[in-house]
């Protein structure tokens, strides 16, 4: 755990001097949970958002893409339940005078059990080597046997609880199963409230005149209520599908690990509208296709899960996570939920709108069924940032930190180096650069030795260096070094383009 810790914190570093990821307002003492994308994270951020973007809309006949308003109609979010269930138990302790999501307190407690259980497993593997039965042991001992009837005991007063709200039971729990504050040891806590997590603002031009409004806590919303209009105009026939990426504002009671859990951040969401009694098809087929466009980066799939959901919202009729292994274990990277006809059936109900397809096919009109793909850029962006984050010896007994990301989603794909600033060879890799530059991000560097030059390009992730040096002028050929061989190879300054973009392709 304390290694998991000390490269998240390396990784936390990293981004910071190398441009990615800075603390909001820092020379403020910065915001909590807030921050800013720097020059190469803007950038790995927006390639990120575009390759979602043509998996989604580009890649299928049938999905569309919107850009809606952060700003809805506040009865937008009666209908959707935010405004009396978009809320969180909330407790504190009285001696660190730190708060807590009480759910999460419970839920660490069964993740310290569940460790428990594996510790088991792991000790008894070792003891039996090859003939270890893993089930029968986890059916059989005593000791993993009494562990899971403790965490299905806890889960069974837990999830009730949430249902009924019931703030008092939630608790009792957490004293009766002494759950001590992280920071103090202290088992001193206030009770358990409800904490809306919705921003909210006033639209108008007095204040007596103004009326409430919030920051939208999710972009599905804009999605449900322009559904008929997109339908309409785009003449769409079911199934299909609308995509939309976007800024989204949640006032978490606990924002931490860095960009994993933020106030302000970004989804890329699609709804996709099905015949009701077609939806689990649909939800099974988006889940595969999900996973794929996730491994197609060139991660091994064993930094991926999946979790199915035990407690389903209330719009769900089935749910899963996409679970990516990040420095703090396994957690939530992506949603996939078939959330039936309730936000259209809810809209139309408050609206007083139809929000119905007719289907000509069968003569019949119907509110849809929903399966909906939900995930973060910024944690999409974390991952792919610990993911590439790499400490390397080299032959040479020196080292290197080398961030090696997808190279199509690398926020600069060449940098241009002339050798020396003097003979004419700076002139010449400018002419370089301006013949690349309309087709890849590029970056052109003359300051330092080059051996450095490398070594900040592979810190920022750059999949190739081209060296312009005194052989250049006389043949046209320059040395392309590519980031993670370390292979440096002697080429027509004609090859360049090719030989990068048959490495930035993807494979759908």
């Amino acid at each position: 755990m304390a290694n998991q810790e000390d490269q998240f914190k390396k990784i936390i570093a990293h981004a910071k001097e190398y441009g990615f990821v800075f603390q909001s307002s820092e020379i403020y003492d910065g915001l909590s949970a807030v921050y800013d994308y720097g020059q190469n994270g803007a950038e790995l951020k927006r390639n990120i958002r575009e390759y979602w973007w043509k998996a989604m809309v580009q890649m299928h006949e049938n999905i569309v893409g919107i850009d809606s308003a952060i700003f809805m109609h506040p009865l937008i979010w009666k209908a959707s339940g935010h405004v009396d269930a978009f809320n969180d138990p909330m407790i504190d302790n009285k001696d660190s005078k730190k708060r807590y999501r009480a759910d999460v307190l419970v839920e660490d407690h069964i993740a310290k059990l569940e460790a428990k259980i594996s510790k088991e497993v792991e000790k008894a593997a070792k003891r039996f080597g090859e003939a270890f039965d893993e089930q029968q042991f986890r059916e059989t001992n005593p000791r993993v046997l009494e562990n899971l009837k403790k965490i299905e005991e806890i889960k069974n007063r837990l999830y009730p609880a949430m249902d009924q709200n019931d703030m008092e039971g939630i608790k009792k729990l957490i004293e009766d199963l002494e759950i001590v504050d992280p920071i103090s040891g202290s088992k001193n806590w206030t009770d358990v409230r409800q904490f809306n997590l919705m921003f909210s603002t006033q639209m108008g031009s007095t204040a007596e005149g103004a009326s409430n409004i919030y920051l939208r806590p999710e972009t599905a919303q804009g999605i449900f209520v322009n559904f008929l209009n997109v339908q309409k105009t785009g003449r769409m026939k079911i199934p299909f599908g609308i995509a939309q990426t976007g800024k989204a504002f949640r006032n978490e009671i606990v924002a931490r690990q860095f960009i994993f859990r933020m106030r302000e951040f970004e989804q890329m969401e699609m709804q996709f509208f099905v015949r009701p009694g077609t939806e689990m098809e649909w939800f099974r087929y988006w889940k595969e296709a999900r996973m794929k466009w996730h491994t197609n980066t060139g991660i091994p799939s064993v930094k991926y899960r999946f979790h199915d959901h035990e407690k389903l919202a209330h719009y769900a009729n089935a749910a899963t996570d996409i679970e990516f292994d990040f420095p703090m274990g396994f957690k939530e990277l992506e949603g996939i939920h078939s959330r039936t006809d309730f936000d259209l059936g809810a809209h139309e109900k408050l609206s007083g709108k139809k929000l119905r397809f007719f289907d000509s096919e069968t003569n019949e009109s119907y509110v849809p069924y929903v399966v909906e793909t939900s995930i973060g850029l910024d944690r999409m962006f974390l991952a792919m940032l610990s993911n590439a984050y790499t400490e390397e010896k080299l032959e040479d007994g020196s080292e290197r930190i080398v961030m090696k990301l997808p190279a199509f989603l690398a926020p600069t794909k060449i940098a241009i180096f002339p050798l020396t600033k003097k003979d004419g060879l700076p002139e010449k890799a400018r002419e370089i650069m301006d013949e690349l530059k309309m087709d890849f991000m590029c970056f052109y560097e003359e300051k330092d030795t080059i051996g450095k030059r490398y070594r900040r390009h592979d810190a920022i992730g750059t999949p190739y260096c081209i060296t312009i040096d005194h052989q250049t002028l006389e043949d046209n050929t320059v040395t392309i070094r590519e980031r993670d061989t370390m292979n440096q190879e002697r080429v027509p300054v004609s090859s360049i383009a090719s030989i990068v973009s048959e490495n930035l392709k993807v494979t759908w």
